[in-house]
Formats: C-alpha cells, structure tokens, sequence
C-alpha cells in the first residue's frame, strides 16, 4: 500500500494541511498511520464529507423561505 503525507492530501483534496490532521485525529480518513509527529495517510484515501457544508445549505433553504 502507498501512502502520502499530509501536505500532499491537503494538495490533492484542496484543503488545508491543518484540516487534513484534524480529520486524521478523529479518525475520519481510513487506514491512516501515525508515525512520531507525522501522519501517512492511504494514497487511495477517500476525502470525507465535510458536516459544515451540509448544515449551510440546509440553513440556507430557511432563510429563502417567504
């Protein structure tokens, strides 16, 4: 199996290098492996759905209602 650090997922998933760590610490991404300080992460990892955004739109959908 390859693996990739951090800066290159937060590279290739168009996120920042701080978010990609925090999603490796709650165990959000599959088969991650902590090494010391650094994070190796699964270069087939899936990027995992961001909460945040499905909360916005949905208050968005209120705030067009008459």
């Amino acid at each position: 199996m390859d693996f990739i650090t951090v800066q290159e997922t937060a590279v290739k998933w168009d996120i920042s290098q701080r978010r990609v760590q925090k999603l490796c610490e709650e165990g959000r991404i599959q088969g991650v492996h902590r090494f010391g300080k650094s994070w190796m992460i699964p270069s087939d990892a899936k990027k995992p759905a961001d909460p945040r955004k499905i909360r916005k739109k949905e208050s968005e959908a209120y705030d067009n209602e008459p």
